[in-house]
């Protein structure tokens, strides 16, 4: 059972300043992968349980026997949890409408069914390694990150075998298997119907921009960009409502803007990391990134400029991944304080609640 460490370490006070009011410690395993809906906290870790949170308490648990939890997504509509493991599988959860502490396992990607119906034809194999074959549908190593594209019931899953594959939500079906990279591939972000475009980044140092289209049930995605190609790992990706950002195993962190011709242009790099940045989140004009090095920037964005205004510490660890809690109605619903919720996973074995003021000086 995670233990509080305390609930409440700090209380908010009346600056305008970052505050970390919450951390809870779970002695069982390494923190890798959080996912943050309204009131709920969903950690993964290297042990055999996902943790589900409620006001820094303990409320649930799915347990699975698949050991480390790499990514976490929740599907409100579907009333889902999607959690990509090191297994190379992906497994699916839904909570009771009786009993909401109640979590039990809805399948796994993919489904039993569907191995089962294209194992026959030797034409759905594809060789993943020397002398070794699988099926196009299944991943053969780590599954490293999830997105989800919820307007169009769309999850994309991203592995170390180098592929991203696109599931359709409601029947659990694999759609399309990208041959995406030359090397792992640690992140992936689809954005939502109207744009239709999907980011993934890779250990072998590129970024690259997919054009999704839907051919009747089917998907169809093309390459049209190649943002990045450098010597260091992608290590992390994520969008805001102007920018893309990615970060890198040398600590910086590159952005890019959409230009003419509804190309992406890149609009500079800012760096204040010593080691690798594993994970970033946004929110308005802010950005998070949180490093080998167990701290996490807040940077302040201002037209192309990126101003480190704050450094969160507290973690004994890597900070390994991040979720920001923003109210769906803005600051009006946030009680007008204009402050956000920012959670943080380290390998500390600790998650971290901060305080984080939208409008940082």
């Amino acid at each position: 059972m995670p233990r509080s460490d305390p609930t409440r370490e700090y209380a908010w006070n009346q600056s305008e300043e970052n505050c970390l009011i919450g951390s809870i410690v779970q002695d069982e395993g390494h923190i890798y992968s959080l996912a943050a809906t309204n009131d709920l906290l969903f950690t993964g870790s290297d042990s055999n349980h996902i943790r589900v949170l409620k006001n820094l308490n303990e409320f649930s648990e799915l347990k699975s026997n698949s050991g480390l939890v790499k990514a976490i997504v929740i599907c409100r509509e579907e009333n889902k949890v999607f959690t990509g493991h090191q297994d190379g599988k992906i497994r699916v959860w839904k909570s009771s409408h009786k009993n909401p502490r109640v979590y039990t396992r809805a399948g796994s990607l993919p489904a039993l069914t569907d191995v089962l119906k294209k194992s026959v034809k030797p034409s759905n194999y594809v060789e993943v390694r020397r002398r070794r074959t699988t099926l196009w549908i299944k991943h053969s190593d780590a599954v490293s990150c999830l997105s989800l594209v919820e307007d169009q019931g769309l999850l994309y899953s991203a592995s170390w075998d180098r592929t991203v594959k696109v599931w359709r939500v409601h029947d659990l079906k694999c759609l399309e298997s990208i041959r995406a990279h030359d090397d792992a591939v640690n992140s992936v972000v689809a954005a939502g119907s109207g744009e239709g475009l999907v980011f993934t980044g890779s250990a072998d140092g590129t970024v690259k921009v997919w054009k999704r289209e839907i051919r009747g049930k089917r998907t169809a995605h093309s390459l049209v960009q190649t943002l990045l190609k450098q010597e260091s790992a992608v290590t992390a990706l994520v969008t805001s409502h102007v920018a893309v950002y990615s970060g890198s195993s040398d600590g910086a962190v590159n952005f890019w803007e959409m230009g003419e011709k509804k190309m992406l242009k890149h609009c500079g790099v800012f760096k204040k990391h010593r080691l690798a940045v594993l994970c970033l989140a946004a929110a308005g004009e802010l950005v998070f990134s949180g490093a080998a090095d167990k701290k996490i920037c807040v940077w302040r964005r201002e037209g192309r400029v990126h101003t480190c205004v704050s450094v969160l510490t507290g973690h004994t660890g890597p900070v390994k991944c991040l979720a920001v809690a923003e109210p769906s109605g803005g600051e009006e619903e946030d009680g007008g304080d204009g402050k956000l919720v920012v959670y943080s996973g380290s390998l500390d074995k600790s998650v971290k609640v901060w305080r984080v003021p939208r409008h940082q000086m």
